[in-house]
């Protein structure tokens, strides 16, 4: 008999805890092992913690406990899903973000062995059956088996559905002349890029990467100015660390930098590459996962998750564009990339590099203090020139006429410029859709989301209202549900919108577009992508995700249609992303032997956001910047923790989240700043109300004991939940 300690699927704080199960099958357990128990009179998954042997039976345990151990329904896996490494590295997680120990697990495993029960129906290993010669002979066959048999022997090996009649097939596989072999079927189709030989390193780069090979420094922060060779520097010290003998884990923040990262690194390293982003169907997750497990693999690509991919002695993890908010995930347990990272390298001794043309202002107030190693590329390849910029002011009249209000007169004549001279230009706005919301005309009523209460977002290709927050959907009506009224009034723009806009000054030019509603068929973002580079489309529409990382030699416009978007959002980082996002932009023009512009359209053009973006200046923007969250004590002055306490019923709701804010104040005194309760932008959730806590303060362990007995506290009451955000990205 044995007693198994697991945790349930469940990812709450209620459950997160130990349960206790009898098993007394034949079958290998331990931990790490899944099984399957019945829980409350439910079928579930649990992932094991612990496994002893006794001698007493299960009435005994029963009568020196009090209470009746159920057995195991079943044990799922032959040996366990996480090494000691990971599983170490997922405890950390659980501890420093206070999250259920469960929820880490299940974010670190691919769909198909995650502690679910849904797991079970996820695919499983595919495999290809091929034929080869068992025993060769020629006697009393027909001439269309000695055709096939010969046919075998000349390939060595032929997959079994190429060879053509199974009843052929069969009669050779009777007379055991042939066998089967199985081999396990990769269902990721990388492509087979031929190999590249390493340009020359200039002497920036060079200096780069001796720098950082000489320091004995744990982690290192890359501000390299966009076109500089941040990539080179990857791939060299990637290189380096493979002649060692280590593995690098290399993540990008977004899905539409995966295939160019791809490219490149299967350009230099060919099969030693696995690729781990959500694009990825579960087959292909399962699949890429095992490769890497088997030691098939040496590096890793992939977003956010990929950080806990079972990789062996890593030697290098680099994190590109380090500053973008995906990287810290929006739900529980709410990890960030660049954390983890640090904390996985000083697992494995390994060096971690964040690199960024705009890093975000804590990790360069970190390299500015000696806690990270600052490395400085501050030249372009080749010395090209930064793009020259021009900043347009909308709401100057003399700036527009009545032919467009969407596009300047500056604007529609450098891309009038662009189509005559058959370069390309990229045209950003970070927004999708046709038009942000639609109201009536006749009394107001404005089209809400009824799950977030968010406005609806109109979408032409497809005549939808859409919630860009919860996905909700609904045809676009042809009345307002309030009064009956005809008189749809749509405004605001987005991306759809600026491509109908396009196409109606200028007819001739071809277009892409590329957001998340053009992207959701699968793999439409490298062809986008890659259409546009081999120059089928004049002029690449899109939100943030052509802003980063691409290089498109042809580009010599970059066009930021309204640069204001974000600057109004309730953030305390709404201006260090406006920058970013202006930089970036601006960044993807020029990028070759051409001269590059970039033209800002703003109703705010005195905004230091926009201003420094329109320069460049990110020293200009740190200062300024630093400033401002010095005097109100935001990071990287203070820390941030955010604790959300949400129910179905709104005043229950309101009195606990009071009720917290005075526990915590009790608790704190001085040790933290407590602002709140307040209700957040977006107050409904799936039907919840929600209302948030934000905790200021400069010393972890001085809080965290406090927020685990209020985790303790919540957990035992109903009604309401509680879900706390360490390290909050958006407040």
């Amino acid at each position: 008999m044995r007693i198994v300690e697991i945790l349930i699927e469940y990812a709450s704080h209620t459950l997160d805890r130990p349960f206790s199960y009898l098993y007394e099958g034949k079958k290998n357990i331990g931990p790490g092992f899944r099984v399957l128990v019945n829980f409350n009179h439910r079928e579930l998954m649990g992932y094991v913690l612990s496994v002893k042997s006794t001698d007493k039976t299960s009435e005994q345990l029963e009568e020196e406990s009090g209470y009746r151990l159920d057995y195991l329904v079943d044990v799922i896996d032959e040996s366990p899903l996480l090494n000691e490494d990971l599983f170490s590295l997922a405890r950390r997680v659980s501890d420093y973000y206070l999250a259920p120990f469960i929820s880490v697990l299940q974010s670190m495993l691919p769909p198909s062995l995650s502690p679910r029960k849904s797991s079970l129906k996820a695919p499983k290993i595919a495999y290809d059956q091929y034929l080869s010669i068992k025993r060769y002979s020629e006697e009393d066959l027909t001439d269309k088996q000695i055709e096939i048999l010969r046919l075998i022997k000349k390939e060595g090996k032929i997959l079994k559905r190429e060879v053509g009649s199974p009843s052929v097939v069969e009669k050779l596989l009777s007379r055991e002349l042939i066998k089967i072999l199985k081999e396990e079927k990769r269902r990721l189709l990388i492509p087979d890029y031929s190999l590249q030989k390493p340009p020359l390193l200039t002497d920036d780069q060079q200096r780069v990467i001796d720098d950082f090979s000489k320091s004995d420094d744990s982690v290192y922060l890359l501000q390299g100015i966009t076109g500089s060779g941040k990539t080179e520097v990857y791939l060299t010290l990637c290189e380096r660390e493979l002649e060692k003998g280590n593995s690098v884990l290399f993540l990008v923040p977004e899905i539409s930098l995966t295939p160019m990262m791809m490219e490149y690194f299967i350009r230099r390293f060919k099969h030693q590459v696995a690729i781990l982003h959500s694009e990825l169907t579960p087959a292909e997750k399962y699949d890429e996962y095992r490769k890497i497990a088997r030691g098939e693999a040496h590096i890793v690509i992939g977003a956010r998750s990929a950080i806990f991919a079972p990789l062996e002695k890593i030697g290098l993890i680099i994190l590109d564009e380090e500053h973008v908010e995906s990287y810290k995930q929006d739900t529980t347990p709410f990890y960030h990339a660049r954390e983890v990272s640090i904390m996985r390298g000083e697992m494995h001794k390994a060096k971690v590099l964040l690199g960024s043309a705009t890093p975000s202002l804590e990790s360069r107030a970190r390299a500015k203090n000696g806690i990270y190693h600052l490395l400085r590329l501050d030249k372009r390849i080749n010395e090209q020139k930064l793009p020259a910029t021009k900043i347009i002011n909308l709401a100057d009249y003399h700036n527009i006429d009545r032919e467009s209000y969407i596009f300047s007169l500056s604007l529609r004549d450098e891309l009038s410029k662009i189509l005559i001279s058959h370069q390309q230009a990229i045209l950003l706005i970070n927004r999708r859709g046709f038009s942000t919301s639609v109201s009536c005309r006749n009394c107001g009523y404005l089209f809400r989301c009824p799950t977030c209460g968010i406005a609806l977002t109109y979408h032409k290709g497809d005549n939808m209202l859409k919630c860009h927050h919860c996905d909700y959907v609904q045809v676009m009506p042809e009345t307002c549900p309030e009064c009956g009224s005809k008189y749809l009034m749509k405004t605001g723009f987005g991306t759809e919108r600026i491509e109908e806009e396009v196409h109606r000054l200028f007819p001739e030019a071809r277009t892409l577009r590329l957001d998340s509603d053009s992207t959701k068929v699968r793999n439409k973002i490298p062809s986008i992508i890659e259409s546009f580079r081999k120059k089928t489309a004049d002029i690449l529409i899109g939100t943030q995700m052509i802003a980063k990382g691409h290089d498109f030699p042809d580009v010599t416009l970059v066009g930021i249609v309204l640069a204001d978007i974000g600057l109004s959002m309730p953030s305390f980082r709404s201006s260090e992303r406006v920058f970013q996002l202006i930089t970036q932009a601006v960044g993807r023009s020029g990028r070759s032997d051409k001269i590059g512009k970039a033209i800002i359209q703003t109703y705010n053009p005195s905004h230091y956001a926009i201003t420094y973006g329109a320069r460049q200046d990110y020293e200009g923007f740190f200062q300024k910047e630093m400033g401002m969250r010095k005097l109100q004590n935001y990071p990287p002055y203070y820390f941030l923790a955010s604790l959300t306490i949400s129910g179905k019923k709104e005043e229950t709701v309101i009195t606990q989240t009071y009720n917290a804010v005075d526990y915590l104040n009790d608790q704190l005194g001085d040790k933290a700043v407590i602002l709140g309760p307040t209700t957040p932008y977006i107050a409904r959730d799936h039907l919840l109300f929600l209302r948030t806590i934000l905790i200021k303060y400069r010393d972890y362990s001085a809080i965290q004991e406090t927020l685990i007995k209020l985790i303790d506290l919540y957990a035992k009451k109903s009604g309401v939940n509680i879900d706390v955000n360490i390290d909050p990205y958006n407040f």
